[in-house]
């Protein structure tokens, strides 16, 4: 058997292959409920083989959301619809995953198909954000409001709150979102946290608020499910946080009784070169897991099943996160399974389009 299509045990989690479908926003909520959009998208990437299907980032507030569009869950109504997606996942032998998430200073924005920037909090359908520092991400974008005691103590309460609603609804795996420039991120990185207090300045500082978030949601969050973390292993960009800052924070997480680094990188500032090409991001992924133990995601144009092979086979990695490649197409593990000739389950409606 391939190691793509060999099974993985995580606690008390059985993934049936190492395919996993990365959290991608579809902008198509109405404040933040899901909607039948949502279980198509997301139950037809089961039904195409994936082993774990990973939601959108979901808001753990209502300003913690991207765009008036993005999925949330900051009300107790949200649990309904969501408690429908889970079970289809999980009724295709898929594993269904939430990723918990505040933008920050990224938060208010246009749907992207209706525009592009921010929305003025004092326009419909925008709203004022928040950050560790008073520092906009990039000109015309507002400048947020700096964050007080008050004010992180009640983000730490929405996630574990958060978390708590996602054990009602049915989720198996827990993603707390630190990457791509978003709130957890934006403290971690010198780039965008310029505090003089308890959280900023030091390393162990500047994590303070992530390794808080992770206690809280661990209070909640059952012990035998597991529980990842999304990082941007590195900023790109000079004075910010780099693969070794990855390495150390993977450690500490990994004794925090963290499960899995997902490792992307990137986007807490604008402008930046990123060398990006097949697999460029692998290497964040093997280095954390060869320096620390910790089991790791692999993610970006990652797109053909001998590829994903390589870097399992290569121990770069423990699981492929595949993004913009399932987008294009939902029945992606599938048909990797064809290409590496593994006789995998199809669904009994689709045995007539299985190839020979």
């Amino acid at each position: 058997m391939s190691l793509l299509f060999s099974p993985l045990n995580i606690k008390s989690v059985t993934f049936r292959n190492r395919i996993t479908i990365s959290p991608m926003c579809q902008y198509s909520s109405i404040d933040g409920f899901a909607t039948d959009w949502h279980l198509v998208h997301l139950g037809s990437r089961a039904v195409g083989g994936a082993g774990l299907v990973m939601q959108e980032a979901t808001a753990v507030s209502p300003e913690g959301r991207i765009s008036p569009g993005d999925m949330g869950i900051y009300k107790d109504e949200h649990v309904e619809k969501l408690k429908s997606i889970t079970s289809f996942i999980h009724s295709q032998g898929a594993v269904a995953g939430i990723q918990l998430a505040h933008a920050g200073r990224k938060a208010s924005t246009h749907i992207p198909w209706e525009g592009s920037g921010q929305i003025a909090p004092d326009t419909p359908n925008g709203w004022q954000t928040v950050a560790p520092s008073a520092i906009p991400f990039t000109t015309g974008w507002q400048t947020p409001v700096e964050m007080d005691a008050i004010a992180i103590q009640k983000v730490i309460d929405d996630y574990r709150i958060a978390a708590a609603r996602a054990v009602r609804a049915g989720y198996q795996v827990a993603e707390i979102h630190a990457a791509h420039g978003y709130l957890i991120h934006e403290f971690m990185s010198p780039l965008a946290n310029h505090r003089s207090d308890d959280y900023g300045g030091s390393f162990e500082n500047r994590i303070r608020l992530l390794l808080e978030i992770t206690a809280a949601v661990q209070t909640v969050w059952p012990y035998d499910l597991p529980l990842f973390v999304r990082i941007s292993a590195t900023d790109w960009a000079p004075g910010g946080w780099d693969a070794d800052d990855s390495v150390r924070l993977a450690a500490i997480l990994k004794e925090k009784g963290v499960d899995l680094i997902d490792c992307s990188s990137g986007a807490i500032v604008p402008g930046v070169h990123i060398p990006a090409a097949p697999g460029y991001q692998v290497p964040f992924a093997e280095k954390i897991k060869k320096e620390t133990g910790m089991l790791t995601g692999a993610v970006g144009m990652i797109t053909s099943a001998q590829q994903a092979e390589s870097i399992l086979e290569n121990g770069q990695a423990d699981l492929i996160f595949m993004a913009r490649e399932a987008l294009r197409n939902p029945y992606v593990a599938l048909n990797m399974a064809h290409e590496l000739g593994e006789d995998v389950a199809w669904p009994k409606q689709y045995l007539r389009g299985k190839p020979a």
